[in-house]
């Protein structure tokens, strides 16, 4: 009887399944609500519950995943509007099971031969980025659940936060569920979205700072399957000079002799019809949640392409529009500029989502963050110092002036970031050649007129010649391959002979550059006499700053915010000019060309750039006014200094040695880095015109070391000066990377140092014993760590 029993249980169990496998698409979704567009899909209100219909196996799509809500935080960077990850992708069925597969891009056979295409795939990893088991099945049309693919931290949420040291957190899918608000489906791209909340222990200073319970973060996750063009557009080759941006894979089926590196632009498809006209035009969407002024001033700067674009053939080939109310900015159809709020100000970015069969951007998507602007405007109002009778019609008209200059810079930045999305790249020379692109970063540029400040042409407007270049190579059309290789060439050639020159991010980014002309948040052609005009006017500014620099009613403890940069508004320009000192001229050079060989600089000019950066480090130039000591007033109470403010070591008071100690330390650190240091040795010994590092150390000691003042005050930043000299010459001889050489002659200063401050007083004493520690092995920089420099650029990691 127990066996008859477990029989029949055993049967019942295999009708059940049989009727499970058996079941239709059809009585499956019975009562569910369909949504039917590229990949058709099911909403199940009642189990919440999302389940998609598949038919085409093995066929690529694009699937691309972002945040449609943010964190909030910039150094978390976690944006509203982020893109995640950009994947080919298609669903492989196997037994009960669909997987979805992401194929191996980076590695490719571009053959008609199948099997060499195969061996080549088979040859490295693929991603099954989801796998779920069949639901439903109708004449080979399946049905699948994939609710815990939407409700998954599809965006890496906890391993950012663990990484950043913000606690440990994990999705609570009992407070997760699909968004259906914003789940919408269309002939060529479906859409999802979920609200994933992640609960976590030991939350860091950056999530507190901006969620409401620290323990808890709830954001909207987004997710799009999109068609990939059956047209495949064209490739155009990428070239090192062109400032395009490129996509770059293996070819193993590339003929033996030829690079297996391939790379292509990535760009826009833009077309045009039999009578020459443009087919269809890009069309970028401002996001409708800008405000007014900034709403017009993106709108302007984003139009600026227009021009670049006419240059390349395409007239009337770019617009620029607001965003319709219902449109969706995440959605793939729309080219995008959002408008993103954070607790802090920070980067502002271009992204864009490629074909990667093609280099064809499917969708530009631009990120602003609404709190550069501000700062833009703090640094107007540092400059001018405009409210010097407190009247009320006044200080509506000083506000107009400062934020005319702000929105300058608006316009240039909403310019720049759509340019990245247009398949373009930082040209950091571009600011040397009069602001030749909007692809570099600019400095306000500040005249003195009759001895006043004047902001009038702080910021460059329309497209620069470069840009126009850059845009012509990657649109422009050809008649046929050989038309298209022959009109690159000349477009770039054409350019070079104009005197335009690419150079990119790593070249001017690094704080041991040579390149003379490649430099960020710079002007001018001559980076040395660039400083010598930034200092006069950061000198006359900071002669009139003061009360007159805030508004009436503003509490006077609000200077501070202003002061950071403006004492440091030399900053950048000192990085621009100590790359003159063993610079190295040179550019991305193809075999075939002209004068491809790179220059050292010219010993004169290295000699003027090391006096301008001297200048930097004296005294006189980082002492501050009387006046305005006494009127940096501690911060009143429900206020606090940030890290916009420099630190201190007086307690709630200001500290002068601090921000001189700060702004000395920069100056420093540039000029005594050791690949710069290495070079000057090499430069030096192939031509003795150009300065030793002997002779730098020597003017170097003579401006610090070598002065005295008569005002104790001078004095007493004299000596913090000079000390925070000798740590960086200490630094430079412990860094391991210094040619031996080079610490010969290092060490030989330092010990010629010792013997002359000796009996030069405590801080002669001071240092000499700091110098016995080092060459005892004993010193270390950690010790006398100077205090950390404010941001100047916007903080976080994301450009």
């Amino acid at each position: 009887m127990k066996r008859a029993t477990q029989f029949c249980h055993l049967l019942f169990w295999l009708f059940l399944s049989f009727q499970c496998a058996a079941e239709s698409v059809v009585d499956k979704t019975k009562g569910m609500q369909h949504h039917a567009g590229f990949v058709d899909f099911y909403w199940q209100e009642s189990s919440g519950k999302i389940y998609i219909k598949v038919s085409d196996f093995e066929k690529d799509f694009l699937y691309v995943n972002y945040l449609q809500s943010g964190v909030g935080s910039n150094n978390i960077g976690l944006d509203r509007g982020q893109i995640g990850d950009t994947r080919v992708a298609h669903f492989k069925r196997l037994g009960n099971k669909v997987l979805m597969v992401q194929p191996n891009q980076s590695f490719r056979a571009h053959s008609d031969n199948a099997l060499e295409r195969q061996a080549v795939a088979d040859g490295f990893a693929q991603s099954v980025l989801w796998g779920g088991e069949i639901k439903a099945e109708t004449e080979g049309t399946v049905l699948l659940d994939i609710t815990d693919f939407l409700l998954r931290d599809s965006q890496g949420i906890a391993g950012r936060l663990t990484q950043m040291k913000e606690g440990s957190f994990a999705v609570d899918a009992k407070r997760s569920a699909v968004y259906m608000n914003n789940t919408k489906n269309f002939p060529d791209n479906t859409e999802f979205e979920a609200l994933i909340t992640l609960q976590g222990k030991k939350p860091g200073k950056h999530i507190r700072s901006v969620a409401p319970t620290s323990d808890v973060i709830s954001v909207r996750t987004h997710h799009s399957f999109v068609r990939l063009p059956e047209d495949v557009m064209p490739t155009r080759k990428f070239d090192p000079r062109s400032g395009g941006i490129p996509i770059t894979f293996d070819d193993y089926a590339a003929p033996l002799g030829e690079p297996m590196k391939q790379q292509w632009v990535i760009r826009h498809r833009l077309e045009k019809d039999d009578k020459g006209h443009v087919k269809e035009p890009i069309v970028y969407y401002l996001d409708s949640g800008t405000p007014e002024p900034v709403r017009s001033a993106l709108l302007d700067g984003a139009r600026w392409w227009s021009e670049a674009f006419e240059y390349a053939g395409f007239e009337g080939g770019f617009e620029v529009k607001m965003l319709p109310a219902d449109a969706d900015p995440l959605d793939v159809r729309y080219n995008t500029i959002q408008w993103v709020h954070r607790s802090t100000r920070g980067w502002s970015y271009g992204a864009s989502i490629v074909d990667p069969r093609s280099g064809e951007i499917l969708k530009g998507h631009v990120t602003l963050g609404s709190l550069r602007v501000r700062q833009d405007m703090k640094i107007a109002q540092a400059l001018l110092s405009p409210f010097k009778d407190g009247f009320e019609s006044s200080d509506k008209m000083n506000q107009k002036m400062i934020q005319d200059m702000a929105l300058a810079r608006l316009r240039q930045l909403s310019a720049h970031e759509v340019g990245h999305t247009l398949g373009l790249i930082h040209n950091f020379y571009a600011s040397s050649k009069d602001r030749a692109s909007v692809m570099d970063y600019p400095h306000p540029l500040a005249q003195l007129k009759d001895g006043e400040i004047d902001l009038s042409d702080a910021y460059a407007t329309g497209m620069g010649d470069w840009d126009k270049v850059s845009t012509d190579y990657l649109y422009r059309t050809f008649e046929n391959a050989e038309a298209e290789q022959a009109g690159l060439e000349k477009i770039l050639t054409d350019a070079a002979a104009e005197g335009h020159v690419f150079i990119a991010d790593r070249d001017a980014r690094m704080a041991g550059g040579s390149h003379p002309k490649a430099h960020l948040w710079d002007n001018g052609a001559d980076a040395a006499e660039g400083l010598l005009d930034v200092l006069k006017v950061r000198e006359v500014a900071l002669s009139q700053f003061g009360l007159d620099s805030i508004k009436s009613g503003d509490t006077v403890a609000s200077l501070e915010s202003l002061l950071a940069p403006l004492y440091l508004f030399h900053r950048y320009q000192v990085e621009a000019a100590v790359k003159l000192i063993a610079g190295v001229d040179y550019r991305y050079a193809i075999k075939g060309e002209a004068d491809v060989a790179s220059q050292i600089v010219d010993a004169d000019q290295q000699q003027a750039a090391l006096e301008a950066v001297l200048k930097t480090i004296e005294a006189k130039t980082l002492a501050l006014p009387e006046h305005l000591l006494n009127v940096l007033l501690p911060p009143t109470e429900g206020s606090y200094r940030d890290r916009e403010h420099f630190k201190h070591r007086t307690g709630l008071n200001f500290d002068m040695l601090s921000a001189a100690e700060v702004a000395a330390d920069h100056s420093l650190s540039l000029l005594l880095n050791p690949a710069r240091i290495n070079r000057l040795a090499e430069q030096h010994s192939r031509n003795d015109n150009i300065m030793s590092v002997k002779q730098l150390l020597a003017q170097l000691q003579k401006t610090t070391w070598g002065q005295k003042h008569k005002s104790s005050k001078q004095q007493l930043l004299q000596d913090s000066i000079n000390w925070v000299t000798l740590q960086n010459t200490l630094q430079l001889a412990s860094d391991k990377n210094l040619a031996a050489p080079v610490k010969a002659q290092v060490h030989s200063h330092l010990k010629s140092l010792s013997k002359q401050l000796k009996k030069s007083g405590a801080m002669g004493q001071l240092a000499t014993d700091e110098i016995n520690l080092y060459f005892k092995g004993e010193w270390k920089k950690e010790q006398t760590s100077t205090p950390k420099i404010p941001p100047g650029s916007p903080i976080g990691s994301i450009k």
